[in-house]
């Protein structure tokens, strides 16, 4: 995964998994989706768009949860490396939901002209 923020002389974290902090809970979530979280974090941010998201992580005591992180200018998300050996749940459905949407803040699609405003689609 890349977002362009990357150290490039950091090598992976062991067991491709960060500690992620959120509104003082503490999950384990897996290195792609920890690095997206926080740059769909920044990108809804800088553009004052609210979304929430689900992701697979591993609580603290070591049980799989799901947790929804609601996302905006106010949040606040830490996310650090880790030394352990759990086998990081798979978030491979919501990463690509965060590509695209961070995507499309960042780089959004050129305006086009309709004929009829209310069949867009």
């Amino acid at each position: 995964m890349s977002t362009g923020w990357e150290d490039p002389g950091r090598a992976p974290t062991v067991g491709a998994m960060k500690h992620v902090t959120y509104a003082d809970k503490a999950l384990f979530l897996d290195d792609e989706a920890a690095d997206w979280l926080m740059e769909y974090a920044r990108a809804l941010g800088n553009a004052g768009m609210t979304d929430s998201i689900t992701l697979h992580a591993i609580g603290l005591d070591g049980n799989e949860v799901d947790a929804t992180f609601l996302l905006n200018s106010s949040t606040v998300l830490i996310t650090q490396t880790t030394q352990n050996a759990l086998a990081a749940p798979a978030n491979d459905e919501a990463v690509g939901y965060m590509q695209e949407r961070t995507r499309l803040i960042v780089s959004p699609p050129p305006a086009r002209m309709v004929d009829d405003p209310l069949e867009l689609y």
